[in-house]
């Protein structure tokens, strides 16, 4: 961590070191040539490179291919979606009992499957690491989002929800630590 490091700075690093993949991962949903297709690929956590994604790597199969099968059976459920809580709301009812489905793999999922129908967030969700994120910006950690207003100048003029809720995550430690440095220097500008 570079002492002085500004919420702008962290923000145009993710750009610069994230933006494009995360980008590349989404639009891939939106290729698939059906909505059953892209809804499986989502449930399975299947990147384009038909690997499945790190966040979801220690998840059975069995588990994945549940979740698979009630989000497949509700496509007509899913597209009805107004917009991406509804739609959060839907596949955590559909897929969340299922022993082994945590609240990261519900948020990944109702984000690829959000991006097949043009479904964004429009607030950053918490969830796992960016819980860890959103505490090191002085955030209750019990919370399950965060509107964009509430988060420190620097941080949302480039970036939308969905990589602030990235952001939270990957730069977790870089934001507890600039955190830090503001509560002890209050000069300090995001």
């Amino acid at each position: 961590m570079i002492p002085g490091l500004t919420m702008k700075d962290i923000a145009r690093d993710y750009v610069r070191e994230y933006r494009t993949r995360a980008e590349r991962e989404l639009a891939y949903f939106k290729l698939l040539r059906t909505d059953e297709k892209a809804i499986s690929r989502a449930a399975l956590c299947l990147l384009p490179s038909g690997k499945r994604h790190s966040h979801q790597r220690r998840i059975p199969k069995s588990v994945l291919a549940e979740a698979e099968r009630r989000l497949v059976e509700n496509t007509a459920n899913l597209r009805r979606a107004r917009s991406f809580d509804e739609l959060q709301t839907l596949v955590a009812h559909l897929i969340g009992p299922i022993r082994g489905i945590g609240e990261l793999s519900v948020y990944d999922i109702s984000q690829r499957i959000g991006s097949r129908f043009d479904l964004e967030p429009e607030r950053v969700y918490l969830h796992s690491g960016t819980r860890v994120g959103a505490r090191a910006l002085g955030f209750d950690g019990r919370r399950t989002s965060i509107e964009i207003a509430e988060l420190p100048e620097g941080l949302t003029e480039e970036l939308r929800p969905r990589e602030l809720e990235d952001l939270l995550c990957i730069y977790k430690d870089a934001l507890a630590k600039t955190g830090q440095e503001r509560r002890q220097h209050p000069a300090i500008v995001g």
